[in-house]
Formats: C-alpha cells, structure tokens, sequence
C-alpha cells in the first residue's frame, strides 16, 4: 500500500485537475492496487460475516472524484482512498465495514454512519427492546480493546417516541452508529494491513449483524 500512500501524499500538495492528468499512469496504478486489496479483503470478510453477499471491489470503493458543487472547498479530488463492505455495496442502507487509507489519518470502522431517519429509529428500537445484548457486544473486553467506546454526536434529549426513564437512554441518543480504531502509516505499509483488518472486522461483526437485524425486521 505504499505505493497509495506517496500518491495520496503528492496529490495532497498538488490538488489539481492538472496534475491529475499528468499523473493518470500512476493513478491507475493505485487504482488497480486497491480494487486488488479490497478484493481480498471482501473475501476476508465473506468467511465469518456471509451476510454481505457477493461483492466486487466497485461495489465497495469510494470514486475519488470531489462533488465540489455546494462545497466551499473546491479541490477537485479527495486525498484518501475508502471502501465500505456491506450488503448491498456502499449505497446500501445496511451497516457494514469501512477501510480508509490517508497518509497520518487511515482508520479501520464499521457500522452506519448519519443513517436517514427511519433506519436510526429501527436501530434504536433494537436496542430499546434488547439493551442487555447490545451493551454484551459494544462492552465486550475484546471489542472495547480494539474500538473502545462508542463516539460521535449525541442528541441532548432522549430521541422523540422513546421514554426518557429508560434505563440505558443513552445509548439511544447517538445519531450514528459507528465504531473505529486508528492506523498508523507503518501498518498501512506493512503486509499485516490485511491481517489486521480482517481480524478487526471479524470482532466488530456481531455489531455489524445486530444493526443490520433491525433493519432487516421492518
């Protein structure tokens, strides 16, 4: 994955349609090794999660083509690389498994990231009827290791239509569903990269399933 990373890195410096094109050989070098890694990496996967179904790396990956049309920044091209593994691919409205690459910044995470409204509120009644399963999973000495706790914006109150006495009503304040765990750049480098993830993706499953199963209930 080094050749990703020092791509990313020179195209940081260089966020230009420009530079883009001088460099498309080298693009699709980078193109090419990571389609490859995220191959394996959803073969990884598909052997303790089959939930996922039969996914290709275009499925799954990220274009790194920037919509600049309602941003104020208007660099042309993100400077990293991802690929989110879920059932039905990155569009889904299912929670799966997300790699991304950036140079000081690569993370592993999983779960569903700002669901739209009906999805957040069938995870939270999931885990209003069984909070007891889901504080097993995310209090898990093996999960809390690798992602600690839950973060990520909270609402103030209790979520409309839930009482507010519930005994674990915070947990139903979250408006994501996300966990994660850092990746330094040597690891990025290194050929545990593939290991790594795949054995983290592998602890985060039963996360991955009991979101998922709320909204496969509707």
């Amino acid at each position: 994955m080094e050749l990703i990373l020092n791509f990313l890195t020179e195209l940081k410096k260089n966020n230009s349609r420009e530079w883009f094109t001088a460099s498309k050989d080298w693009y699709q070098e980078v193109k090419n090794q990571h389609e490859e890694f995220t191959a394996q990496l959803i073969k990884e996967i598909a052997a303790f999660d089959g939930d996922i179904g039969f996914l290709m790396p275009k499925d799954c990956i990220f274009r790194i083509y920037r919509d600049v049309r309602f941003s104020k920044d208007k660099d042309p091209f993100k400077t990293n690389m991802g690929a989110y593994m879920s059932r039905g691919g990155k569009n889904s409205h299912f929670s799966g498994y997300y790699l991304h690459i950036e140079p000081g910044s690569s993370f592993i995470g999983g779960g569903k990231w700002m669901p739209p409204a009906d999805i957040l509120k069938l995870i939270r009644l999931e885990i209003y009827h069984f909070p007891g399963e889901f504080k097993s999973i995310i209090n898990h000495p093996d999960f809390v290791s690798k992602f600690g706790v839950m973060n990520g914006d909270k609402l103030k109150k209790p979520p409309k239509d839930f009482p507010p006495e519930f005994a674990d009503v915070d947990l139903l304040k979250y408006k994501s569903y996300v966990v994660g765990m850092n990746l330094t750049d040597e690891t990025v480098r290194s050929s545990r990269l593939l290991s790594q993830a795949a054995e983290a993706f592998r602890t985060m499953m039963p996360f991955i399933r009991f979101l998922n199963r709320a909204v496969d209930e509707r």
